[in-house]
């Protein structure tokens, strides 16, 4: 449990430290064919649905490549 609770800290700092001194490498986030995007007079509506579909199947790889 440990483990896994340290390896999450670690990817939220990696993931805090790319988003803080090279955001350019995640600015295609959100703007995917399939990501809806509504925005009206007084709401505005946003579902990254191909965006994380794209994370889902990498961080799946990952994790199949790292267990074996």
């Amino acid at each position: 449990m440990g483990r896994l609770v340290m390896a999450i800290g670690v990817g939220i700092v990696v993931v805090g430290a790319v988003l803080h001194f090279a955001p350019w490498l995640l600015n295609w986030f959100g703007k995917l064919p399939g990501d809806i995007r509504f925005e009206g007079e007084r709401t505005k509506v946003f579902l990254p649905i191909t965006s994380m579909i794209v994370i889902s199947l990498v961080v799946s790889l990952l994790l199949n490549i790292f267990r074996r």
